[in-house]
């Protein structure tokens, strides 16, 4: 599985998903290959991770990234080496699962665990947000496959991969971060994918469900 190298783009204002704060975290988004489809080691992130900040005339602190997958490039579910170099440089993550082409996410799930287990805290706390796949509604609609996008899946699995995330965080260092999902603006607006864009809120918070929290 490959993804494409990193893009100079901002993340998206949601990568803060709404914190109480409403902190903005500015960074970019990087995939686990170099241009030449080859593996990205942990050196390569680093020199990702420790170029950001240091950008001539940014608006603001760039030291954050977005990732496509948990797993190591042409690893069946190795973390991905980017964990470490996010450590080492102190670099927030908006962590992504990869969800098209596939019927279940088992390997990037187990992928996320291994890096709980070796990582701890250290990890954990560096995640603003785990974003279930990026864009597959799009390239799974119409518009997706007039543009030639490649594949996409529907709201139906991003749906139960979003619960299967849910399920595998709970009980982690992981469980209170935010889950979601990325698509395109098109996407949101698609009837079709009403299931994937209405809230998915626990039972204990019904304030986020419209009722009044009671003092």
């Amino acid at each position: 599985m490959g993804f494409s190298p990193v893009r100079l783009l901002p993340l998206l204002a949601a990568t803060a998903l709404a914190t109480s704060d409403r902190v903005i975290y500015q960074g970019f988004n990087s995939g686990n290959t170099l241009p030449d489809w080859s593996a990205k080691n942990e050196s390569d992130f680093l020199k990702e991770f420790s170029t950001f900040p240091k950008l001539a005339n940014s608006p603001g602190m760039f030291n954050s990234v977005r990732l496509y997958t948990n797993i190591q490039a042409y690893t069946t579910d190795e973390p991905l080496s980017a964990f470490s170099a996010a450590i080492a440089t102190n670099t927030s993550i908006l962590l992504g699962i990869w969800c098209s082409g596939t019927t279940n996410i088992t390997s990037e799930l187990k992928a996320l665990t291994t890096a709980l287990d070796r990582y701890g805290s250290a990890f954990a706390d560096l995640v603003l947000a785990i974003s279930v796949g990026s864009e597959d509604l799009y390239r799974g609609s119409a518009i997706g496959e007039k543009d030639g996008a490649g594949i996409g899946t529907g709201p139906e699995n991003i749906v139960r991969f979003i619960n299967d995330t849910r399920t595998a965080i709970q009980g982690t260092l992981l469980e209170n971060k935010p889950v979601g999902h990325v698509d395109t603006w098109t996407s949101w607006v698609n009837e079709s994918n009403t299931a994937v864009r209405r809230p998915h809120v626990p039972a204990t918070r019904p304030e986020e469900k419209g009722e009044k929290k009671k003092s």
